[in-house]
């Protein structure tokens, strides 16, 4: 749920966690690309599975030919990109399956990919998925979650446009 903040005038919105898992701040992603907020300001998450669900209602606007990232413009302009894992581009699709097509509008809570985690820490990969707001500076008063478990769907971000 979005919140409306009557001073302002300006409504906001969220972001749900794309998996179940464990909030971790940013900062403390082992890739600087995503720790130092290059892309955008995000969450980063240690996921409990495999299953990557929309984080919100949207079209997905991006989808990496390897299945380890996609990006999602919401109704409400937010461009977010969900990377699972790092360097996982290495892996050249192996041990990602894609559930979305580029262009596909989803609602909150569809399946986007699934990753086998196993197999990708096996290969030697981090796990960890950084979600990120990447038109960042388009909004205000970005906060991101940086500790505790959390739900699919359950508030990772939320903003004011």
């Amino acid at each position: 749920m979005g919140f409306f903040d009557f001073r302002k005038g300006k409504k906001g919105a969220s972001l749900g966690s794309p998996v179940k898992g464990e909030c971790v701040p940013i900062q403390e992603v082992a890739d600087p690309t995503f720790a130092d907020e290059v892309l955008g300001k995000g969450a980063a998450l240690k996921p409990a599975d495999g299953r990557v669900y929309a984080p919100v209602d949207g079209k997905i606007s991006t989808l990496f030919p390897t299945g380890h990232a996609v990006g999602i413009v919401s109704s409400d302009g937010a461009e977010i990109l969900i990377h699972v894992g790092l360097d996982t581009v290495q892996l050249k699709g192996r041990h990602f399956k894609v559930a979305v097509q580029a262009d596909q509008q989803v609602k909150k809570g569809d399946l986007l990919l699934e990753a086998d985690l196993e197999e990708i820490r096996a290969a030697g990969y981090d796990t960890v998925i950084p979600v990120i707001l990447c038109n960042s500076d388009e909004f205000s008063d970005i906060k991101c979650k940086t500790e505790g478990s959390v739900e699919v769907g359950e508030e990772v971000i939320s903003y004011r446009k």
